[in-house]
């Protein structure tokens, strides 16, 4: 049901008292939260991903186990396991001038988080930062996408039956919707979505000063060394790149490699591609398009490279035209003109602009000339090569000799930097995020403060003389 003006003012007013009114979340409350999740995902998962196909046209259910589902599982065991140890305080050394006092962090829940999920991922990225909030002791308010009506309805419904509104619930709408739900005062707000989106999300928080994770995306390279097997890279860059049809914010965005090679890449991709969809046209296994205007945005962003001199080689294995006109089959662009919309907006979907470089200098200046991206892919033998990147750029997070795979490594935070967002989750980097670590100075009977209080004469200069020497 979409939501009104009045409904998330009340929804977001009970989860405020509550959060104030019980301050202190127990471990026992957070685990039972957490194990409420893990019974809804095991009794629900098949509709959930049965919902995310209806959503797409074109999606299989094996893709949602994997991409969303086991990861969210993952999670909670995660989380489930190593929750106790979070949670505790953090000692903290004391300096010299300051004992025999004693000082720790002090991990209390925010009270009340907002979520912004897309569409993309409607499962994982709606779920994984509910999890995260409510192992950090918070309440949760989620705003799913519109895109994924079927899906977003179906959490509502499973959410409002595991959960009490006070503890979590959901707000269905349009971007009129998610810009009231950006506007409340929240005491954190986690958006994933698009930069410009982004932008607006900020600007509201703002308002409030609400703090904000902003996972966002842009433009992720994908640097071929000229050590590099290009057949072993071309079967992890397709999976990157092609996974959810390339609707992914740290898939491959453009790929930089030696001039001379872009044939030899060509075919390594091509020979990639027809080993992992045999087919494209009614492959379950490769995702349609998400709607009509999403697609409609890809085949003008390609016109419109062709008609500035780029070379387009479509790969489509089977050669059999889509009976679902959003399934897009994968195309590799070369030659692709500087001013090239291409070049300059993120495009998640299965387009791959492939760029020579003339030396390893030249890709890192391309890399750093450019808003920081979300992520970057290295391939390669080369050790010093690889060292040279990674000392010379700077991006959310890196994989080397693979794709995505940094996403899945449950001790890597997660997250932007610049435009393409700021904030980190995943693991115990997520709990921090949407905890108050308080610091609190516990002084000693014994202390020797009036050390320092006036009247400043002879005994203070003795007293700060010592402490210059010694600290």
């Amino acid at each position: 049901m979409t939501a009104t003006p009045n409904t998330l003012s009340t929804l977001f007013d009970a989860q405020h008292r509550a959060s104030r009114a019980q301050i202190d979340v127990p471990l026992d409350l957070r685990r039972e939260r957490l194990l409420r999740m893990a019974r809804l995902l095991d009794a629900h998962g098949a509709a959930l991903a049965q919902a995310v196909q209806q959503d797409f046209g074109v999606r299989s259910p094996q893709l949602t186990e994997i991409a969303d589902l086991f990861v969210l599982r993952s999670l909670l065991s995660t989380t489930l396991k190593k929750l106790a140890k979070w949670m505790k305080p953090v000692r903290v050394s004391t300096p010299l001038y300051l004992l025999p006092a004693r000082a720790f962090l002090q991990r209390q829940p925010l009270g009340v988080v907002g979520v912004v999920s897309p569409w993309n991922y409607p499962v994982q990225l709606s779920l994984g930062p509910v999890i995260t909030a409510l192992a950090a002791g918070n309440r949760v308010m989620l705003k799913p996408s519109e895109l994924t009506p079927a899906t977003s309805a179906l959490l509502e419904k499973l959410l409002g039956e595991a959960y009490a509104p006070d503890e979590v619930c959901v707000v269905q709408g349009d971007g009129e919707v998610a810009a009231a739900f950006a506007a409340l005062p929240f005491d954190h707000l986690f958006f994933t979505g698009s930069t410009a989106v982004g932008r607006k999300v900020a600007e509201a928080a703002a308002a409030n000063l609400t703090p904000t994770t902003l996972e966002l995306g842009g433009k992720s390279p994908c640097i071929i060394d000229a050590s590099c097997d290009l057949d072993s890279a071309a079967i992890k860059i397709a999976h990157g790149k092609l996974l959810n049809a390339g609707q992914t914010c740290i898939a491959p965005d453009y790929v930089l490699l030696p001039r001379g090679q872009e044939a030899a890449f060509g075919e390594a991709f091509a020979r990639a591609v027809a080993k992992l969809f045999p087919t494209i046209a009614g492959n379950p296994d490769y995702a349609a398009i998400i709607s009509p205007r999403h697609h409609e945005r890809l085949q003008a962003l390609l016109a419109q490279a062709e008609a500035g001199g780029a070379r387009l080689q479509v790969v489509n294995p089977g050669s059999a035209a889509a009976t679902d006109s959003r399934q897009m089959a994968p195309v590799l662009v070369f030659d692709t003109a500087a001013d090239s919309k291409l070049l300059s907006e993120e495009i998640f979907g299965p387009i791959l602009p492939v760029l020579a470089y003339g030396s390893l200098d030249e890709a890192i200046r391309h890399i750093n000339d450019r808003p920081r991206p979300l992520a970057l892919y290295w391939f390669g033998t080369d050790t010093e090569s690889r060292d040279d990147v990674l000392a010379n750029t700077v991006s959310g997070g890196v994989t080397v000799n693979d794709t995505l795979m940094h996403i899945a490594h449950e001790n890597l935070p997660f997250g932007g930097v610049g435009d393409s967002g700021w904030g980190s989750y995943h693991g115990e980097a997520g709990f921090l995020r949407l905890t108050q670590q308080k610091p609190v100075l516990v002084q000693s009977k014994w202390a020797r403060g009036d050390l320092f209080y006036p009247p400043y004469g002879k005994r203070f200069d003795q007293v700060m003389g010592l402490l210059k020497r010694v600290i």
